[in-house]
């Protein structure tokens, strides 16, 4: 049982799976400072004066749990754009590249599918003869 699991955990998918999470993860923790100390202060500053951000304050003044705090939002898109960003060109771009130069696409387009007049099964390749689901001659 323990063996299975080793050869399981040992596999390159698995491998290479783990530390583009652990990549990701740092990117993560990067891109999260970046956003705290850089664009949060550019965002606030655009309220002026002392307020706590780029919002509306809808309880009393100086209650934080009560403020809508537009600026966090706009922070979080922009967090969300730079992450998957540096997720793309930093990971899938350079694993495409590897995997072409073995000889295997990845991430490409989706081959070409047919309905099958019968069952109306949407997902019959484009050169089929006979309708998998059920079993129909194709044209």
């Amino acid at each position: 049982m323990l063996r299975g699991f080793k050869n399981f955990l040992m596999r390159g998918d698995v491998v290479i799976a783990a530390v583009g999470l652990i990549i990701a993860l740092a990117f993560s923790t990067l891109i999260a400072s970046f956003t705290t100390n850089v664009i949060n202060p550019i965002i606030t500053r655009g309220q002026g004066g002392h307020a706590l951000g780029l919002g509306w304050q809808l309880g009393a003044a100086g209650n934080i749990p009560t403020y809508v705090n537009i600026g966090a939002f706009i922070s979080s898109i922009v967090y969300f754009i730079v992450f998957m960003a540096v997720v793309y060109f930093g990971i899938v771009v350079p694993y495409k590249h590897i995997q072409a130069r073995r000889g295997i696409a990845v991430f490409g387009d989706p081959k070409p599918v047919k309905t099958c007049p019968a069952c109306l099964s949407e997902d019959l390749p484009e050169a089929a003869t006979k309708c998998r689901y059920c079993g129909s001659d194709q044209q």
